[in-house]
């Protein structure tokens, strides 16, 4: 990768933190995230925080509500860029495809919130636009769910199949530790 790959952090919000999520995986992704988001600071290396709002004073991300601050220790400080969305994908509506293009880098770094849902929109979209995505796997978190039929699905059900679905077609998958290896940022 070279030095203008970004970091796109998506969605590591309050919100997902109350209980109507229910049960979640990977515990551990938001201290993963705070780690390759130290290792970009450092770095000097280019970071998008993505952010979920809602104009819907009942929704979770409402603009003005608790629930759409970023979570601590993977908020943006006050000179790094936040982009703002209304839906899944954290390119319609925003300007992320331009400042992407302006960094003329041939990789992106996913990580966030959820893995099936934003996360995985944005990947796929990435993909679609030529930017080859890493999808850090676990960066990344999603929750249970109900399908249509009423059975319960596994939050980590869920991820794995997300990540077997955009692996290789839409996506190439790390472990935030294989991507922190030196050898992929030389110089």
């Amino acid at each position: 990768m070279d030095k203008s790959t970004p970091l796109i952090v998506i969605d590591v919000q309050k919100a997902f933190f109350h209980p109507s999520w229910g049960k979640r995986n990977n515990h551990d992704a938001e201290e993963n995230i705070a780690d390759l988001i130290r290792y970009w600071r450092k770095h000097s290396r280019p970071i998008f925080f993505v952010q979920h709002v809602s104009d819907n004073p009942a929704s979770l991300f409402y603009i003005k509500g608790e629930g759409v601050e970023f979570k601590g220790n993977c908020s943006p400080k006050s000179d790094e860029v936040t982009i703002r969305k209304k839906v899944n994908s954290a390119f319609i509506g925003t300007d992320l495809h331009q400042r992407i293009t302006e960094l003329d880098c041939k990789n992106v770094a996913i990580s966030g919130l959820t893995t099936n849902h934003c996360v995985e929109t944005t990947t796929r979209m990435a993909g679609n636009y030529g930017f080859n995505p890493i999808l850090v796997e676990d960066a990344c978190a999603t929750f249970d769910r109900k399908g249509p039929d009423g059975k319960l699905h596994l939050a980590e059900d869920i991820h794995q199949m997300t990540i077997v679905n955009l692996h290789e077609e839409f996506a190439e998958i790390m472990t935030t530790g294989q991507l922190l290896q030196p050898t992929n940022f030389p110089g």
